[in-house]
């Protein structure tokens, strides 16, 4: 088939178009390749890509809307996967327009096009940070998300209820995957996987927040990348009774503590860090866990990869590409 993935060049864009392109896929690529973190790694990424004769890539801003439009009228998509965003939940609180801008704007400029030149299937970019305060564990989808901590949460929920009034006025197969703390080879600089091993290697002080009482449901880039794939090919079904729009959470299902995560880091590098201990940061929340029994009904699939083996997988990676 042939697909539009937006953020080509970003961490899991740029998995999910390797897999796409190795399942036989026709994939087209798009990014704006920001500054937001090193532009030279999001090259490098895509340098991968261009050895794959079905990848394309187009440098595009989501937020051209009329250039979006052209895209799809030229191209006939089968299935979108939107990954494209402005991400981090503490930057949002020093930047909040570019948030708007890609989040919102950008968004938006994908679901007209979905409108004018339908698709299959737009499966999109949600994120945990939806849940916000919410104090119900594991999380689920049936959980209430209207106490978001930070701009960005708040734009994936808004990015969620777009969907939805987008899905019951013109019958748009929509899926929202809230991703959990995903990490792996050629990860974000700005998330803590990339952050605690450079600095543990150069012997800089990594800062821990909230003294360490904090847990995540990190979850491996190849599980997560398994799941947007299978997911793709099964959009939620129209009919008179129900809006083809759902929500779903993808993650490992165990969280792990802040300080047991940076252990396995230490491990893995053969150096211990050294710790500054912080107090807890705006926008941050104590822990993110996610419940995925709907997932993996749906795509006969449950992410399987251990910590151990996916933070050993990352460090590999980090030395052999730095």
């Amino acid at each position: 088939m042939k697909y539009l993935v937006t953020g080509a060049a970003g961490f899991i864009g740029f998995h999910v178009s390797k897999k796409l392109c190795e399942q036989g896929h026709q994939v087209i690529g798009i990014d704006n390749l920001n500054d937001y973190y090193d532009v030279s790694l999001k090259e490098s990424r895509l340098n991968e890509l261009d050895s794959l004769s079905s990848f394309s890539f187009i440098k595009m801003d989501l937020t051209a809307s009329q250039e979006i439009l052209c895209l799809f009228e030229q191209n006939q998509f089968d299935i979108v996967i939107h990954l494209a965003a402005q991400a981090g939940v503490r930057y949002s609180i020093e930047n909040p327009n570019a948030y708007i801008q890609a989040n919102i704007i950008g968004y938006m400029s994908i679901l007209e096009a979905c409108r004018v030149y339908p698709v299959q299937h737009l499966v999109y970019a949600s994120s945990s940070s939806v849940y916000g305060l919410n104090k119900e564990v594991p999380f689920s989808t049936s959980d209430k998300t209207d106490s978001q901590v930070s701009l960005y949460g708040a734009t994936k929920k808004s990015n969620e209820l777009m969907a939805h009034s987008y899905s019951k006025l013109y019958g748009i197969a929509t899926t929202g995957l809230r991703f959990f703390t995903v990490y792996g080879p050629w990860g974000r600089p700005d998330m803590a996987p990339y952050k605690f091993t450079k600095k543990i290697i150069e012997a800089d002080v990594i800062d821990i927040y909230n003294n360490g009482d904090l847990s995540r449901d990190f979850t491996y880039i190849d599980d997560i990348v398994e799941g947007v794939v299978r997911v793709s090919v099964k959009p939620p079904e129209k009919s008179e009774e129900q809006v083809p729009c759902r929500v779903l959470n993808i993650g490992n299902g165990s969280p792990v503590n802040l300080l047991e995560f940076v252990e396995t880091i230490e491990d893995k590098i053969g150096i211990k860090a050294i710790k500054n201990m912080m107090p807890m940061q705006d926008g941050d929340v104590y822990q993110t866990w996610a419940e995925t029994s709907e997932l993996e009904e749906l795509i006969d699939f449950k992410p399987q990869t251990s910590l151990s083996d996916g933070i050993e997988n990352f460090v590999n990676w980090y030395k052999s590409f730095y």
